[in-house]
């Protein structure tokens, strides 16, 4: 006897009399209820398709970001029929790499870079770094190729300024670090040899332990902190007798009255954070072109999708062809990419869940902005020794980023401003490029006093994810409410329509986030392809 041959005959005739009745929603909901579709484990990698497990099978899939040209990579080397439509001139999305000459286009403006043609003359408007552990897209990046360099995530010759501290100047990184563990260092030392822990301690463990507080914050035999070598000098050893000056310490009640305590203390021990990264060699885009050379046969450029619809074998796209016509692309199974602020626009027949679902997320995209100079000379590599990493402020420009590639050059490009917070970026937004490119300058001489000296709005670009068409907005920030409620309702498929992309992962904002997000919808419809084949 063979009992499971003469089951699995049965039940793929079951399946296939549900399908000519009720189409592939029937299909889906009725493999669910016969516990056909196990929820994948999104904790490990998907099992990628067997080679020729999908001939035959058709998947329109919408947007040539990472996610969907993902998607269509691994697809299409299964055998799946793959089609995807991309509504603006370029793959890639949001990993982008602007250039001298590239066109930035918002809803309310256009601008062109004015950078000069150079190796190193680019702004990452989108995605600019990697961590180490983002193992699937650096994994992609070995296969096809993609050359990486070391990104500095974070420098200690770097500035941290607040207006409400310190005078208004800013301050060295390397002294409000060290500076502020000295002192929490010497607090926990006196509270140790005050027995004030609550946990009791041997006189072994105390004396290790002091010992251990002692060398953490580099305080004295007296266990008080008074400055220390990892703060910087004033005046830096050399030859001779010259063995250099300290600075003297921050003020205890000065650091406190800024907010770099806050989260800028600790940014590179942030999980996603660390001191070294990795960006790919001439820009991030390097990425989406490698990607491109694997699917772009399968890319139509100038789609604008207008309608999604379900059929009864599949799924119907309408859309408008880059010369206007109007077009329709049937398949079995639709991948959609886009991010919900856009997808919300779509014309969709989306079951009141899905359509309840999508409808919920919108205002989850982070009003995330940049702004890239050109300046006429490396005057943080001049004048402040200062070679790549972060300088921090309280203005709204959060940040000013130095390049981490072409040290030494006549010129570069560093980042002006890179603004998350979600009321500034609304407000960002509604400047005209110009204004955002003043205001950066004008901020960013809070650092750099003579800012203004090396670049200005000539030479500068600048991009609110926000008014950008296709994208409008730079990431997912999924409240908990939202991943407990709303989350769990866009992993699943909708009939034969399938989402995909950084939103739905637990690592938004992040490439990994969405090309991890692709691998699960692929192992997603490959297991319900050989279900209802079998």
């Amino acid at each position: 006897m063979n009992l499971p041959r003469r089951t699995s005959a049965t039940r793929r005739k079951f399946l296939k009399l549900v399908g000519r009745a009720g189409g592939t929603a029937a299909v889906l909901t009725t493999m669910k209820e016969l516990g056909l579709l196990g929820p994948a484990d999104a904790a490990e990698r998907p099992p990628l398709p067997a080679p020729g497990s999908g001939t035959g099978t058709q998947i329109a899939i919408l947007g040539a970001g990472l996610a969907g040209m993902t998607a269509a990579y691994e697809l299409s080397k299964a055998g799946y029929d793959c089609r995807i439509l991309e509504a603006r001139d370029r793959a890639g999305g949001r990993c982008q790499t602007i250039r001298g000459g590239d066109v930035v286009k918002e809803f309310d403006s256009t601008q062109t870079c004015p950078f000069d043609t150079g190796d190193n003359l680019y702004l990452n408007p989108g995605p600019a770094r990697i961590p180490y552990h983002h193992d699937v897209i650096l994994g992609y990046c070995k296969e096809f190729g993609v050359a990486l360099e070391v990104l500095v995530n974070e420098n200690r010759a770097a500035y941290f300024q607040d207006d409400k501290a310190f005078d208004a100047q800013p301050v060295l990184n390397r002294r409000v670090i060290n500076d502020s563990r000295g002192y929490l260092a010497e607090l926990l030392a006196k509270a140790v040899s005050k027995n004030a822990l609550d946990q009791e301690l041997s006189e072994i463990d105390q004396e290790r332990l002091m010992d251990f507080i002692q060398s953490y914050g580099s305080l004295k035999d007296d266990y008080t902190y008074s400055g220390a070598s990892r703060a910087g000098y004033t005046d830096t050893p050399g030859a001779g007798p010259n063995s250099g000056t300290l600075y003297e310490p921050l003020g205890l009640s000065e650091l406190l009255k800024s907010d770099f305590w806050n989260y800028k203390l600790h940014f590179g021990e942030g999980f996603n954070q660390s001191a070294t990264m990795l960006a790919p060699v001439g820009g991030m885009d390097q990425i989406a072109k490698a990607f491109e050379q694997q699917v772009g046969e399968m890319i139509e450029y100038g789609a604008e999708v207008s309608q999604i619809r379900k059929t009864a074998s599949g799924v119907r796209i309408d859309y408008t062809d880059a010369t206007g016509s109007e077009k329709a692309l049937e398949a079995d199974y639709a991948i959609c990419t886009f991010p919900l602020s856009v997808l919300a626009g779509v014309e969709a027949d989306f079951s009141p869940a899905y359509a309840s679902a999508i409808q919920a997320s919108q205002g989850i995209y982070a009003k995330a902005a940049k702004v890239g100079f050109q300046a006429s000379r490396r005057f943080w590599e001049d004048d402040y020794n200062i070679y790549g990493g972060i300088s921090w402020t309280e203005q709204n420009i959060t940040q000013i980023w130095y390049p981490s590639n072409g040290y030494h050059s006549d010129t570069g490009v560093l980042v002006g401003a890179y603004i998350w917070d979600n009321p500034i970026g609304e407000a960002w937004g509604q400047l005209t490029p110009t204004q955002r490119l003043e205001k950066a300058i004008a901020e960013g001489s809070a650092i750099h006093p003579d800012y203004a000296e090396y670049v200005s709005p000539n030479t500068g670009i600048t991009i609110a994810w926000g008014q950008v068409p296709y994208s409008q907005g730079g990431w997912a920030e999924w409240e908990d409410e939202q991943r407990e409620s709303v989350y769990p309702v866009l992993l699943e498929p909708d009939g034969p329509i399938y989402l995909a992309g950084e939103h739905l992962s637990y690592l938004t904002g992040w490439q990994e986030g969405a090309v991890r997000s692709a691998l699960l919808t692929v192992a997603a419809i490959s297991e319900r392809v050989q279900i209802v084949q079998a």
